[in-house]
């Protein structure tokens, strides 16, 4: 098993920054990604931006050029999140992909609450 939590989100006005964190704790051995999904009231949970042990990044192209997702060791990362707009508001959970001896488990946070707004 692996724990996720997360911290910053919160309010924040159009135009502004926000940083979220997301601390793993348990297996953190087995983790080979993490990254975070956004779900808007009404919309479909979106991949917001991945990374890998390697440092590879997959960013979504919504946010690309104002977001940037990396890690602060092995078992946190942090989405620094720029000029924000009113299409960001969402609740934002953070992953942590994990292989086992035959499968990969997605583990998930409890997610924080992203609301932009003038």
């Amino acid at each position: 098993q692996v724990q996720l939590v997360e911290s910053g989100g919160g309010w924040v006005q159009t135009g502004g920054s926000l940083r979220l964190s997301c601390a793993a704790s348990g297996r953190i051995f087995s983790i080979f990604a993490l990254g975070w999904y956004r779900q808007a009231p009404g919309k479909q949970r979106e991949l917001v931006a991945g990374i890998t042990g390697g440092g590879i990044t997959n960013i979504a192209a919504a946010v690309k050029g104002r977001f940037t997702i990396s890690r602060d060791n092995a078992t946190a990362v942090v989405l620094q999140m720029n000029n924000l707009n009113s299409e960001d508001t969402a609740v934002y959970s953070c992953y942590a992909d994990t292989q086992g001896r035959l499968s990969v488990t997605r583990f998930w946070g409890q997610g924080t609450q992203v609301t932009v707004s003038s």
